[in-house]
């Protein structure tokens, strides 16, 4: 499941952390205790025994191999305050939209006689709560990273290239190519 766009959301909600995760290693497996109840299920997410958690957790090692380390981190990240997310997300979905900014490749299908080339586009669009709704919507159903990017490029078709009804009405079709970097802020 994971692609671009996915990747862009989850950057989008580590940004609305309102404290830092825990910094240290015992710390960090102190919190995946909490979340995940035991030291086997910690053990079970991070890829060691249980014996190598309850070593953590005591202090008794105090440094992770670094793919173990990644692992932790990763982990704790991925549970940290999951109010604060819910909430912005909420908020994005209902009232504020999200902004995308992206350098990708854009091509379209449009009328006789005018220019359907994809190029390469650098925008900053803010695009209404139905389309953050929609995105949230088919991250969380598991859609594939083309389906999500179909989500994007109808909100940026409706916005952007059309201005809400204003022009190129007979443009249609518009698709996101050939991504070079794609943030989402909500």
């Amino acid at each position: 499941m994971a692609g671009e766009i996915d990747d862009a959301i989850e950057r989008a909600d580590r940004e609305a952390f309102t404290k830092d995760p825990p910094k240290t290693l015992k710390g960090q497996i102190g919190y995946l205790l909490k979340q995940l109840g035991s030291a086997r299920a910690v053990a079970a997410e991070i890829g060691v025994t249980a014996d190598s958690v309850n070593r953590y957790r005591r202090g008794a090692r105090k440094h992770a191999r670094a793919d173990v380390a990644a692992k932790i981190n990763e982990a704790v990240r991925q549970r940290w305050q999951p109010q604060v997310r819910r909430r912005r997300k909420r908020q994005a979905a209902t009232s504020g939209g999200i902004t995308v900014e992206t350098r990708a490749r854009f091509g379209y299908t449009a009328p006789v006689g005018t220019t359907d080339d994809g190029r390469f586009r650098r925008l900053t669009v803010h695009l209404p709560a139905e389309y953050a709704q929609r995105l949230f919507d088919a991250r969380d159903t598991g859609a594939s990273d083309q389906q999500m990017r179909g989500i994007i490029a109808e909100g940026f078709k409706e916005v952007y290239f059309q201005d809400g009804g204003g022009r190129a009405m007979g443009l249609s079709g518009v698709e996101i190519n050939d991504i070079d970097y794609l943030d989402l802020d909500y």
